[in-house]
């Protein structure tokens, strides 16, 4: 298919969907960006991307908000869980010993 038709299907495609101003373009960096939310490595997004360098596909794995959220979330939870049943260091049995007191 030709680029003209292509645009003027696009168009009409953006027309009937309500949508206006939307670049097939953002299509790809909107793909990536979930892809990278989702959890993609580096690799995955260059080869998802057609790159050879990484410089391209970092672009997609900036953090948001939610996942700085999600990441501390799970340290976390895998900080609580190494810590649950544990026994007490003596420097820590010593201070609560010291507490007491």
């Amino acid at each position: 298919m030709a680029y003209a038709n292509f645009r003027r299907n696009w168009v009409r495609a953006l027309g009937k969907a309500g949508l206006k101003g939307v670049r097939f373009h953002d299509l790809r960096h909107t793909g990536n960006t979930l892809a990278a939310i989702a959890g993609a490595t580096l690799p995955e997004l260059k080869e998802r991307m057609g790159h050879a360098s990484d410089r391209a596909a970092m672009i997609y794995l900036r953090a948001t908000d939610e996942r700085h959220r999600e990441i501390a979330d799970t340290l976390s939870a895998m900080a609580k869980a190494e810590l649950k049943g544990k026994k007490r260091s003596g420097t820590q049995r010593a201070r609560k010993r010291k507490k007491r007191s």
